[in-house]
Formats: structure tokens, sequence, C-alpha cells
């Protein structure tokens, strides 16, 4: 149906057209990350084979700390880094324990040689070998000691024999050469007043002359194992004790105390001066040997201590018979030997410092 409207009524003016207003882009509500870039797989090396599994070996072969640093003459067993509270115990039992196989050896070995050189017997049913027989027989049951001491660092310790020489790992040749000379004329002044003293004839065999053969056969006999004899009494006191109770205890004093003692105990009980005189030999000798840094300068005094008394004892009749000892030195004797002794040492020890003798080694290398 259509509204119309009359002529006369006029008609509402009508609007003019109005333009929208323009439109705002779309905007987005959220802005997005992009998604992150991956990284390509890295590229597969080509296959190795693998070492066969192996089991793990005992403790005293497994790896070791990094070396430490240097380290003095009676602290070197602590220098491999495999150092544990009970090595020390356990090498000294290999080492008075092998010194006892050791003697066992000589004994059973004089006895064979002994029925097969039909040798008599005394009352006792001991082998009658003679002065110089005996002697050599008490000197190697000694001197065999070295291989048992080189053995309880190599197998209780982990670290090589030649430690317990010195802290270069072995003996400076050079420089116990200097000490024997040194230690000469020491030992011939000890021996010249002592047999000034009242006292000496008391102790000395009857001036018989031996005879040619005997002295030579003695003199032969004592010169070639009483450097190995005095220089095992040193790996054993001086060396293998004052290094075990240094594996302990940082102060020299403490460590050298213990091997002097036993050191006197070891000759037997004969006067307190003889006692006496040996424990402060072994306390000199023992400062010197960690002064030094080895045991040379101790070897030569005391190789030529024992070696100057019975190459004379060889030359008299019945001489190397005797059974006095150190042990049986009287106070007179005492003081003659101490100052002397105590001479020596500062003479070594000036004589070390003069030529910057080494006295403390970095690292032990641990053995395989």
């Amino acid at each position: 149906m259509t509204t119309t409207h009359p002529a006369d009524e006029p008609q509402p003016p009508q609007q003019p057209y109005q333009p929208q207003p323009p439109q705002q882009p779309y905007q987005p509500q959220q802005s997005y990350e992009p998604y992150p870039s991956y990284q390509p797989y890295p590229s597969q090396h080509p296959y190795q084979p693998q070492e066969p599994w192996q089991p793990p070996g005992p403790p005293w072969d497994r790896a070791v700390p990094p070396p430490g640093p240097p380290l003095p003459y009676h602290r070197l067993a602590l220098g491999t880094g495999t150092h544990r509270w009970w090595r020390p115990l356990a090498g000294t039992g290999v080492v008075f324990g092998g010194a006892i196989v050791v003697m066992l050896v000589v004994i059973v070995g004089s006895e064979i040689a002994g029925a097969v050189l039909d040798r008599p017997r005394d009352a006792d049913g001991n082998l009658v070998w003679g002065g110089t027989g005996d002697t050599a027989l008490a000197l190697l049951s000694i001197a065999l000691c070295i291989p048992v001491v080189w053995l309880a660092a190599r197998w209780t310790q982990r670290r090589s024999p030649g430690t317990v020489s010195s802290v270069v790992g072995g003996l400076r040749w050079r420089w116990l050469g200097l000490c024997l000379a040194v230690a000469l004329p020491v030992v011939a002044a000890t021996l010249g007043l002592s047999l000034l003293l009242p006292s000496a004839e008391d102790g000395m065999p009857e001036a018989t002359w031996a005879g040619l053969s005997p002295f030579l056969l003695g003199l032969a006999t004592v010169c070639l194992l009483v450097p190995f004899q005095a220089a095992a009494e040193e790996y054993v006191f001086r060396g293998w004790l004052t290094q075990a109770v240094g594996a302990w205890c940082r102060s020299p004093w403490i460590a050298v105390t213990p091997q002097a003692v036993l050191f006197a105990a070891a000759h037997g009980w004969g006067t307190p001066w003889g006692f006496a005189d040996l424990v402060v030999f072994g306390l000199i000798t023992g400062m010197v040997t960690i002064r030094t840094g080895g045991l040379e300068a101790a070897i030569a005094l005391h190789v030529l201590n024992n070696l100057v008394p019975m190459g004379i004892l060889s030359a008299l009749a019945g001489g190397l018979e005797t059974d006095e000892t150190a042990a049986d030195m009287d106070w007179m004797t005492l003081a003659v030997d101490v100052p002397l002794v105590a001479l020596y040492a500062v003479a070594v020890l000036w004589l070390a410092r003069r030529r910057d003798l080494a006295r403390s080694s970095g690292s032990v290398s641990p053995l395989g």
C-alpha cells in the first residue's frame, strides 16, 4: 500500500549523504614470537671401537695424587702420595723379619759348607771356622740386610729403593768420597788417643804377629765385608727407621731418637758409657743424614770407624776373635770419641753448605 501526500503538503527536506569515517586497519590483539630456529643435529663421528673392560686393580696399583712440595730426607716416605699410617709399620716388620731370615740363611749355609768341608765343632756343637771365618759370617749376615731394606721400600711403600740412600734417589759417590777423606783423620785421631789411655791395654789382645797369610786373609775379609756391614747398619737405622718415624712426625729430632736408642741396643749391653756413646753416635749421624740429605756422611764415618780398628786387629794373632765392641767402652774413651764425632759432623755440614748440597727432594715417583 502506497502512502501519498497531498500536493500542497510540503515534503520534509532530505539530509545530505554523510560519508562514513575511514575504518582503522586491523590490529592484532596479541603479538606472537616467531618460532625458534632449530639447530641441526651434530654430525656423528665414525664408530670408534671401545677398549675391553678391565677389572680395577688392587689399591696399591691405582692412580696416585699429584706430587707435593719438596721433602727433607726423613719425610721421603710421603713423596709418592701413597702413604698410609700402616705402611711404616709393615715395612719395619719386613726389615726385621727379613734380617732374621737372612741370618738363618747364613747359618744354614755355613752348616752345609761345614759338612762338605768336614769342619770341626766345639764342645757346644758349633762349627769352628776360626776368628776370620766367624767374623766373615757375622759381617755377611749384617751386610745382606741392605737388599732387605730396599725390598721393604719397594713392597710396602711403593717407592724407589734409592730414596733410602738420599734425596736424589741414590748414593752420591763423589760426596761419599769427600766424606771418607774427612772421616779418615777423625778416626785416626780417635784410635790414636784411645790407645794412649790407661785402660787401653785391658781390651787389647796380646800383641803377637798373626803371620803373613792369616793377616792378608783377615785384612781381605775385613776390607771386603766391613763396608757393606757398616752401610747395612746405616740403611737400617739412619735410613729406614728414621724415614719410618719421619712419615708420622715432622720434627727431625723425633725422627732420629728411636733409631739411636735401637742402634745402641743392637750392639748389646756392655757398660753405661758404651751405651751412651752409641746413642750419641746415632743421634749425631742421624742429624747429619737429614741435614745433608743422604746416608753418605754416616756411612763414611761408620765404615772407617769399623775398618781401621779391625784391619789392625787382623794383624794380631787372635785379634778378630775378641768379643770387645763399642758397647764395652769406658768413660775415658767416651770423652775422646764424642767430641771427635761432633767435630766430624761440623766439618761435613760446613762442606755441604759450601757445595750447596741437595738437602730436600721433590716428589718421589711411585713404582708400578
